[in-house]
């Protein structure tokens, strides 16, 4: 079986319509939901909830409930297969992982979910790659530019690619440009939304990268 041929889910409809990937870390769990009510509000659909926010496991029936399927959550920062099985339990639609974890990337295969395995070299791309992912997380993506995406596509045509650490909402397009299947934004997306910051700001970032990304895209 070659690696075009490996068995692989692919992105969802919502990711591959609005591109964008909102990545969550806050100080307790408790706080999500305004926050992805905000991004819902915004346009900001594909929510990486992530295990450094404590209880985030336990957090997800409550927001389930809530949103239903409003939003797509997933769950970030996996580092082990046991947490990839709790995440998934607790109905995370999607897992990230911050570095290239090959069982991971199998369960999730294995489970139909599409799965975003990190790495920042062509050897850790190409491996999660190979292993099925649905998309290699180039990270942390602020360190290598978009250009370095352009420059993956040389010898790994195939290979679909989210930028995600350090990408910010203006420079979301070039991201696009140079071939990203979608961005994932952090801190420059979400701001001090967990600090007490004004919830209809993060709504309008968030009105805002998605403008900036479907400019782009429609240009492609």
């Amino acid at each position: 079986m070659t690696v075009v041929d490996q068995p692989r889910t692919q992105v969802s409809d919502a990711l591959a319509r609005t591109r964008v990937v909102a990545v969550l870390r806050a100080g307790r769990s408790s706080d999500y939901a305004p926050v992805v009510d905000a991004l819902r509000r915004g346009g900001v659909l594909c929510i990486e909830l992530t295990l450094s926010t404590p209880g985030t496991i336990e957090e997800m029936a409550a927001l389930a409930a809530r949103f239903g399927d409003a939003v797509e959550i997933g769950v970030g920062t996996i580092t082990t297969i046991e947490q990839a099985q709790a995440a998934l339990e607790a109905g995370a639609r999607f897992l990230v992982t911050p570095i290239t974890v090959e069982p991971v990337i199998r369960l999730a295969v294995d489970r139909g979910v599409p799965v975003f395995p990190g790495g920042l070299t062509p050897s850790e791309l190409f491996a999660g790659w190979a292993a099925g992912a649905t998309a290699v997380k180039v990270f942390p993506a602020s360190t290598v530019g978009s250009g370095y995406v352009s420059l993956l596509r040389g010898p790994f045509p195939e290979m679909q690619v989210v930028p995600s650490g350090g990408v910010g909402i203006d420079d979301a397009a070039t991201w696009i440009r140079a071939g990203a299947v979608a961005v994932s934004l952090g801190g420059p997306l979400i701001g001090d939304a967990f600090k007490g910051g004004d919830l209809s700001d993060l709504t309008k970032r968030a009105g805002r990268v998605r403008r900036v990304v479907d400019e782009e895209a429609a240009r492609l």
